[in-house]
């Protein structure tokens, strides 16, 4: 029986394998941030404000539930402003499920994304001109 938070395959007489679920999310984390328009991963709301975790927290903003054979997935993210959100997060599906299943072998059956808010891009700032040389 496998121990919680981990999953299970047997191959063969070889022995068996055991991936943690959090190397799923991991996985999956880094595959979502990896697709342009991406701003990075929502820790959640706080105060009724995104938290954005940055490119470096690979597992946080992503829950998956894993069997043994099968996985699902939900991710959550901030967008860039001015993308087209249907087609990032259709990139984002893509890119995970084919990242997990070809990493882990095994069936992603849902990647669910949940938008959670958009940054804006920052104005350049010039430095200020010296008055005085």
């Amino acid at each position: 029986m496998p121990e919680k938070n981990q999953i299970l395959e047997h191959r063969g007489d070889g022995g068996s394998i055991r991936i943690a679920d959090e190397v799923v999310g991991i996985i999956a984390g880094l595959a979502a941030t990896e697709v342009p328009g991406v701003a990075g991963m929502s820790g959640g709301l706080v105060s009724g404000v995104a938290e954005i975790l940055g490119r470096k927290n690979f597992n946080k903003g992503v829950k998956v539930e894993v069997g043994e054979k099968e996985a699902a997935v939900d991710l959550y993210i901030i967008v860039e402003y001015g993308v087209r959100i249907p087609d990032v997060a259709g990139e984002i599906q893509a890119n995970v499920k084919r990242a997990i299943e070809s990493m882990t072998g095994l069936t992603v059956v849902e990647v669910n994304i949940h938008v959670q808010g958009v940054v804006f891009p920052q104005p350049e700032v010039k430095e200020e001109e010296h008055r005085v040389r």
